[in-house]
């Protein structure tokens, strides 16, 4: 049987997340530069969410 670890499971979840917004981005109508800065803001967020959280479940 196959198990599924935590982190396998937050990858799954962050990539669905990603997934979505970048789908909802794309049928966005705004300028070019605006939509590109819209789009990676969030995800940077959740990338120093994600590295916070696996450095402290480390110690």
């Amino acid at each position: 049987m196959i198990t599924i670890k935590n982190k396998q499971i937050t990858w799954g979840i962050l990539l669905l997340i990603g997934c979505g917004y970048f789908s909802a981005m794309s049928n966005l109508e705004t300028h070019y530069l605006l939509k590109s800065i819209i789009a990676f803001m969030p995800l940077q967020a959740l990338a120093l969410i994600y590295v916070i959280y696996v450095n402290r479940s480390r110690k």
